[in-house]
C-alpha cells in the first residue's frame, strides 16, 4: 500500500515544486524588471523591419500570399514522405509494387502543382 501511494506523492512533490517555480520566476520577474523601460508608448508602436513605419497600422494582406504560404507547406511536408522511400530504395525486398505507390504519389504531387500553375496561382504579380 505505501508502494502506491508514494507513486502519488511523488507527482504531488513533482506538481508542487514546479508550482513554487512558476511563482518565483513570475514573482522575480515583477520584483526586477524596470518601472519604465523606454519612453511612453514606444514599445506599442508599429515596427517595420526597423523603418519608420509608412502609412496607418492596419493593412489588408492579399490572399495570394497566405495561398503560396499554404502550397509551400503542403508540399514541403508532402516530400518529406519522399526520405523513407529514397533510404529503403537500395535494401533488397524493394518490389514494383512500391515503385509503383511512389510514382503515383509523385504524379499526384505533380498534378497540384500543375493545378496551381494554370490557375496562375504561382505567377508573382
Amino acid at each position: 500500500m505505501t508502494g502506491y501511494l508514494g507513486s502519488y506523492a511523488t507527482l504531488g512533490l513533482l506538481l508542487l515544486a514546479s508550482v513554487l517555480f512558476f511563482v518565483t520566476a513570475f514573482s522575480a520577474n515583477r520584483v526586477l524588471r524596470p518601472a519604465r523601460p523606454a519612453e511612453p508608448f514606444s514599445k506599442r508602436a508599429t515596427y517595420e523591419c526597423g523603418l519608420d513605419p509608412v502609412g496607418a497600422d492596419w493593412a489588408q494582406m492579399q490572399i495570394r500570399y497566405y495561398v503560396y504560404a499554404y502550397l509551400y507547406v503542403l508540399f514541403a511536408v508532402e516530400s518529406v514522405f519522399l526520405f523513407p522511400w529514397a533510404v529503403v530504395f537500395d535494401r533488397p525486398g524493394f518490389g514494383m509494387v512500391t515503385v509503383v505507390e511512389m510514382a503515383v504519389f509523385v504524379a499526384v504531387l505533380a498534378l497540384g502543382i500543375l493545378y496551381a500553375w494554370r490557375k496562375n496561382i504561382l505567377r508573382w504579380t
